[in-house]
């Protein structure tokens, strides 16, 4: 049972690899804005994209739905990778939030993919944020991936425009 375990969460790690390859091909911007953002309308994590009250809920399915398997402070374990510190933030560096929404949403929880609703997975996603001290705001993170792609994740803070 731990052999086929560990196999699964090798392919896991493998198809995740893969499809970070895949997501960093592609162009983030569109020459035609009303399919896709420019650089220039996307915002950023940076800005308060989710509250302190959706962290709280995102905690507590983190705990029962997630810690088994990316450790109780998101350093990741045997089978899964870390959701926070430099490897996890360098991985999304330049993506969007709804690729990383994405991910979760399709692959999460190992096992039985889909099982969380997608409001389920915004909570979690928001206390992701917050353990990587990204900070909050006064509007909840979306659940909709159209609208969680017009905000970019930026493993550090932007300087301010002048």
């Amino acid at each position: 049972m731990k052999i086929k375990c560990l196999i699964a969460a090798m392919l896991c790690l493998a198809l995740i690899g893969a499809s970070q390859f895949l997501l960093r091909a592609q162009p983030r911007t569109s020459p035609n804005p009303r399919q896709e953002p420019t650089a220039t309308e996307l915002r950023s994590v940076w800005e308060g994209v989710y509250t302190e009250e959706q962290a709280k809920r995102g905690e507590e399915l983190y705990r029962k739905q997630c810690s088994a398997c990316h450790g109780d402070m998101l350093t990741g374990g045997e089978s899964a990778p870390a959701l926070s510190g430099g490897a996890f933030l360098s991985n999304w560096n330049g993506l969007t939030v709804g690729d990383l929404f994405d991910r979760i949403r399709k692959t999460m929880p190992l096992g039985t993919p889909g099982k969380l609703t997608r409001q389920q997975n915004a909570d979690i996603l928001a206390f992701v944020f917050r353990v990587n001290k990204f900070p909050s705001g006064k509007t909840e993170l979306q659940n909709k991936t159209e609208f969680l792609k017009e905000i970019l994740f930026e493993a550090f803070k932007p300087e301010p425009k002048k």
